[in-house]
């Protein structure tokens, strides 16, 4: 009976990522651009609105896994799954590209909490085989992000007809029936300890103590600083590749083939190394994954046609698959089982500020000197994570959590 419990838990699990992330997704990707341009919103307007959802996932991931570690999990899940729920529906009214900003915010609130409460879970739920169960729930999500852009294009594409915008105002109509398994499927998730104790009063000082205990404990650190370098990295691939290789002379059909084998690749990778990180040692698989990453960035500058880029876009979402699967469990091994959440939802929030800085400053380095430099000193950002994590993490052996 155990052991179907858990089969059941990754199961909703994975089913409410891959139709969470498929909906919101949906909502961005391509639509929210052509959508805001279609109402005269100028590119600084696009630009501000665009960078809105990531702010709430930096903003709300930490404090969102410290709740779930006192209010339960089973509840954040549910405030996530009604925010999916009632956020798609908010787009159907928009007729001033302006008010997509609280609605956009809004929206980020349930990726910002569904992403640390899920990974919380599997890595309380799985003990012996947590990397394998996290890198299937991460492939499902990876399933619904890569076809979300699919769908909305060709419902913007077959319905272009439609007067008073409803071409895109559909694309929406859609995000809101993509997430009625999510509202569902979440009342099913069984209740955890938390939940069943009841509410507890959550403080100011369970923040600060909370958020103290992450920053001042090395292991903590190194990892987040390593998650950091990572989708800073990310972050300032998928911005500045497409301009590359453009220069280059390679088409945009092209170029869009590079990122969707790369997140296929990311998306069947990642149950396989999840299943190594179970049996390896985590810190090197952390390792080995941070410096395959920006190696195969630095090597962008070499690349000229489409089989060399390809085979660059791949090899780097090996190296982010490698990496970041044997974060979170890593993470797992080293936090104390009661304040999983709020590690979790530290580790969120710090990956959305590295993926926020990362175009941001490579950016500044291209415009100042050249896309060379820029990816060199990308380069250097992920040896200077590396360093420090093993600086952090190999001085001593590891401990149980909590110790």
């Amino acid at each position: 009976m155990k052991s179907k419990a858990k089969s059941t838990i990754i199961s909703l699990l994975s089913t409410i990522g891959f139709f969470g992330i498929f909906s919101t997704t949906i909502s961005k990707n391509p639509v929210l651009p052509l959508f805001m341009k279609s109402m005269s919103a100028g590119t600084n307007v696009i630009g501000i609105i665009a960078a809105i959802s990531p702010l709430a996932g930096i903003l709300f991931s930490f404090p969102v896994g410290l709740l779930a570690d006192k209010l339960g999990k089973k509840r954040l899940l549910l405030v996530s799954a009604s925010v999916f729920f009632a956020a798609p529906l908010l787009y159907l009214l928009v007729s001033n590209p302006w008010w997509l900003i609280p609605i956009r915010f809004f929206h980020g609130i349930a990726t910002a909490i569904l992403g640390p409460v899920s990974a919380a879970i599997i890595l309380g739920e799985y003990k012996d085989n947590k990397g394998q169960m996290l890198g299937i729930y991460s492939s499902a999500t990876l399933v619904g992000r890569t076809l979300a852009p699919i769908l909305g294009g060709a419902i913007i594409s077959l319905f272009a007809a439609l007067s008073g915008r409803w071409n895109f105002r559909l694309v929406y109509v859609a995000a809101f029936l993509l997430a009625i398994p999510v509202f569902i499927l979440s009342f099913l998730m069984p209740d955890d300890k938390a939940t069943e104790s009841g509410i507890k009063k959550v403080t100011l000082r369970d923040f600060g103590s909370s958020l103290l205990g992450f920053v001042t404990n090395g292991r903590l650190l190194g990892t987040a600083l390593v998650e950091m370098a990572t989708y800073f990295t990310y972050g300032a691939f998928e911005t500045y590749l497409p301009l590359y290789l453009q220069g280059k002379g390679l088409p945009p059909y092209q170029i869009g083939l590079i990122f969707s084998l790369q997140i296929l690749a990311i998306a069947l990778t990642k149950p396989f190394f999840g299943r190594l990180s179970d049996r390896i040692d985590r810190r090197v698989q952390i390792l080995i994954g941070i410096i395959v990453l920006g190696g195969s960035f630095a090597l962008i500058p070499v690349v000229s046609g489409i089989a060399a880029a390809t085979a660059i876009g791949i090899v780097f979402g090996i190296g982010l698959s490698f990496s970041t699967v044997a974060t979170s469990t890593y993470v797992s091994d080293v936090t104390a089982r009661e304040h999983l959440g709020a590690s979790m939802g530290a580790l969120s929030s710090i990956m959305d500020i590295g993926q926020s800085a990362g175009p941001f400053i490579i950016g500044a380095v291209i415009q100042a000197s050249s896309m060379t430099t820029g990816f060199l000193v990308d380069f250097g950002v992920c040896l200077a994570a590396a360093v420090i994590f093993v600086a952090l993490n190999f001085s001593e052996k590891k401990q149980p959590a909590g110790e």
